[in-house]
């Protein structure tokens, strides 16, 4: 339902409005200007310089310079007289001084140890050599690294036997990080499928950043290959589907003699597909596959593979 002032309003909208401010006079537009600042004169969407009316009337009377009216505004300053003060200052100190309130010093007081008759008869007819190891087993290291207390003193008194250092602390061995696996993964990969006999031996222990699927490379290129006799992949986070892959290999590689997949995260459905390989194969001397994360079993396994036989030890 239109409001009877809406009405009213709908015959302004086709106004054009460019039409009306163009046949307005100068005068005019300054009133308009004038009644449009009467009216919202604290527009936050009009810009700073046009929220108030400019007032100026006289011409400007040169450029302006900022320098200039700088070192007026500061020569009119100081021209210009301070204030009297009420209260003259005279420099008194007037009210109470602060002092700051002194914490009280924590005062420990030794206490008294007091022994059984016996242990002090025991500690006054000890000698220095079973005061020594005594100290050593109470851990008074303080007593033993003092240079005085040396393996032999430099002088006896009173004739008696110079006092050995019974407890001698240890120098601290230096130990030294494992240097990292030298092994190029991508190099080994290519030579294993391309059967090179010069590569017998593949050690990728410790390589932690093999993706799982080049692990299964490997293994699907000892399919073929005829010259690798020992592989070795402990530490290099195997899980299940890399020891199904290897299970497969070994039912059909003739020539590998050790596999390591020790230290790896192959759980009993992968150590079972390993075991259940080895019967079809009658090469593989020695297994390691010891240590992994996921087997939850308290024995250690370890299988040992000669001739055609198949041992299992469990401890």
């Amino acid at each position: 339902m239109a409001l009877p002032f809406q009405k009213e309003l709908e015959k302004y909208k086709n106004i054009d409005e460019d039409e009306l401010l163009g046949k307005l006079s100068e005068e005019e537009l300054k009133q308009l200007e004038n009644v449009l600042d009467d009216l919202d004169p604290k527009s936050a969407l009009l810009p700073a310089g046009l929220r108030q009316k400019d007032q100026t009337q006289k011409a400007a009377t040169g450029p302006f310079d900022r320098e200039h009216l700088l070192m007026y505004l500061e020569k009119e300053a100081l021209e210009q007289k301070d204030r009297e003060d009420f209260v003259p200052f005279t420099g008194e100190k007037k009210g109470r001084v602060f002092i700051p309130k002194e914490k009280p010093v924590e005062t420990r007081k030794e206490e008294k140890v007091t022994l059984d008759p016996e242990l002090e008869e025991a500690l006054a007819s000890a000698s220095d050599t079973e005061l020594y190891d005594l100290a050593a087993v109470l851990g008074v290291h303080n007593l033993l690294n003092n240079p005085k207390f040396d393996e032999e003193t430099a002088s006896t008194k009173g004739g008696k036997v110079p006092v050995r250092n019974v407890v001698k602390g240890e120098k601290v061995k230096p130990v030294f990080e494992e240097p990292p696996n030298p092994t190029n993964v991508e190099l080994s990969l290519q030579q294993m499928k391309a059967n090179d006999p010069s590569l017998q031996d593949v050690n990728l222990n410790n390589i932690k950043n093999i993706p799982i699927p080049t692990l299964k490379e490997f293994a699907k290129a000892l399919e073929t290959n005829t010259h690798v006799k020992k592989f070795s992949l402990a530490a290099t986070r195997s899980n299940d589907p890399v020891a199904i892959a290897f299970a497969d290999m070994l039912k059909v590689n003739k020539t590998l003699k050790s596999l390591n997949i020790e230290s790896n995260f192959i759980t009993g459905t992968g150590i079972l597909a390993l075991v259940e390989a080895l019967r079809e194969n009658d090469t593989l001397t020695e297994i390691k596959i010891d240590n992994q994360a996921h087997l939850q079993t308290c024995h250690r396994i370890d299988y040992v593979c000669e001739g055609s036989s198949l041992q299992h030890r469990l401890e």
